[in-house]
């Protein structure tokens, strides 16, 4: 289980990540939290990005799962966070998974690797036969 972000006031908002609308509401709600937490529009299209591409992989790739994201706290700072979980079968070569370049050819192809480059904070934790959960924050400047 990995740490939860520090949610700010109002805490966060839980979808269902099942079938393709769902992604596209996921990205809509990337877009909205990145917004209100005052990001730039640059960082605004890298968290948006990032959060629809793993939308994308947990519907794919685990099978359908959940998404809670809102805006984060830490040291005074602003920022948005977003949480994917799914109960899939995880992921067997990690190392595979996050190198440059790799992509099994059904995402944006972007991959894990790209997810996070566009963030400031990535977290994955995920285990054969246990499932996913990935972490992105993105900080406002």
């Amino acid at each position: 289980m990995t740490t939860p972000p520090p949610w700010a006031e109002g805490g966060q908002q839980t979808h269902a990540i099942a079938k393709n609308d769902d992604v596209v509401r996921a990205r809509q709600l990337a877009r909205t939290l990145a917004q209100e937490s005052k990001l730039s529009l640059v960082d605004q299209t890298k968290f948006i990005t990032a959060a629809s591409e793993l939308a994308r992989n947990t519907m794919v790739y685990g099978g359908g799962g959940e998404l809670r994201a809102g805006l984060v706290r830490k040291n005074g700072r602003l920022g948005v966070a977003a949480v994917f979980d799914d109960t899939g079968p995880g992921i067997a070569d990690v190392d595979l998974a996050m190198t440059d370049g790799w992509t099994s050819g059904l995402g944006l192809g972007l991959g894990l690797s790209g997810a996070r480059r566009l963030v400031d904070e990535f977290l994955l934790d995920t285990e054969p036969g246990r499932g996913t959960t990935v972490t992105i924050i993105k900080w406002a400047r």
